[in-house]
C-alpha cells in the first residue's frame, strides 16, 4: 500500500498583542478572517496580551521553523503591535517602548520573517487604533492607576508603523487614521477606550480582508467538494494528491 500523503494547510499567522489575542472571540476580526479562509488556510492566533514589539521581536523565532522554512507554508502574517508600546513611559514603564525602538523592532520582525521564508510582500503591519482617553481613563481608575495612554501618542506610533512598512516593502493597515477619517466619531470602534468593540472588529475585518484577499485568492479549496467524491471508491478521491 502506498504511503498516505499528509494534507498541509497553508497558514495565515496573526501576530500581536491583546487586540489580536481577543480577535477569535465571537464576531472578532480574526474569527471572521478564519471563516473566510475555511478549507483554504489555517488562521493561527499568536496574539499575546500585554506584549509589545520588543518582546514580540525576541520570541518570534520560537514561532516558526528555521531549519526547513518550506514547512512553515505561510501565506501571510499580520504584525499588530503598538498599543502597548505607546504607553506613557512615566505611567506604564513595563510596556513602554521608545518610538524609534518601536520602528526598529518592526523592521527586525520583518527581517526575522524573511529568514524563515516569509517575504515582505506577505507581511501586513497594522497600526494601533486610536485611543478614547476618557473611556480608557475610567478603566485605569478602576485598576488603581491614572491615564497611561494618549491618542496623540498612539498617532505617532501609527505613523512610525506606516513608515516602517514602507521602508520594509510590507503592506500596512493604518487603523489610527482610517478610524478617524474625515473627523468621524471613532469611539464606537472601542469597547473600553483601547480594545475593539464588535463594530471595531467588523471594521478591522473588512479593511484587513481588502489587503489579505489578494494574497490568498490563488489558494485552492483543500480536498474535494463532497458531491465530487467517488462514492463507490472514496479512497480514489480522498487520498489522491490535489
Amino acid at each position: 500500500m502506498s504511503q498516505i500523503k499528509t494534507v498541509i494547510w497553508p497558514k495565515v499567522i496573526l501576530f500581536g498583542d491583546s487586540i489580536t489575542e481577543l480577535s477569535f472571540q465571537p464576531n472578532g476580526w480574526g474569527a471572521n478572517i478564519a471563516h473566510k479562509l475555511a478549507r483554504k488556510c489555517d488562521v493561527l492566533n499568536r496574539g499575546l496580551s500585554g506584549y509589545n514589539s520588543k518582546w514580540g521581536k525576541i520570541l518570534l523565532p520560537r514561532l516558526f521553523s528555521s531549519t526547513n522554512p518550506e514547512e512553515n507554508n505561510i501565506a501571510a502574517v499580520t504584525v499588530f503591535f503598538g498599543s502597548n508600546d505607546c504607553a506613557l513611559q512615566d505611567k506604564k514603564p513595563q510596556q513602554h517602548v521608545p518610538l524609534q525602538e518601536y520602528s526598529e523592532n518592526l523592521k527586525e520582525i520583518t527581517r526575522l520573517l524573511a529568514s524563515v521564508g516569509v517575504s515582505a510582500d506577505r507581511v501586513i503591519f497594522i497600526t494601533p487604533p486610536p485611543i478614547n482617553e476618557s473611556a480608557w481613563e475610567k478603566e485605569c481608575i478602576v485598576k488603581g492607576c491614572t491615564l497611561n495612554r494618549h491618542n496623540s501618542v498612539a498617532g505617532q506610533y501609527a505613523q512610525a508603523c506606516v513608515q516602517a512598512a514602507s521602508q520594509c516593502g510590507a503592506d500596512v493597515l493604518d487603523l489610527w487614521t482610517l478610524m478617524q477619517k474625515d473627523g468621524q466619531d471613532y469611539t464606537p470602534f472601542l469597547s473600553d477606550g483601547l480594545h475593539l468593540s464588535q463594530e471595531g472588529n467588523q471594521f478591522v475585518s473588512q479593511h484587513l480582508w481588502e489587503l489579505l484577499e489578494s494574497r490568498v485568492a490563488h489558494l485552492p479549496i483543500i480536498l474535494p467538494y463532497w458531491g465530487d467524491v467517488d462514492t463507490k471508491s472514496p479512497e480514489s478521491s480522498l487520498l489522491c494528491d490535489q
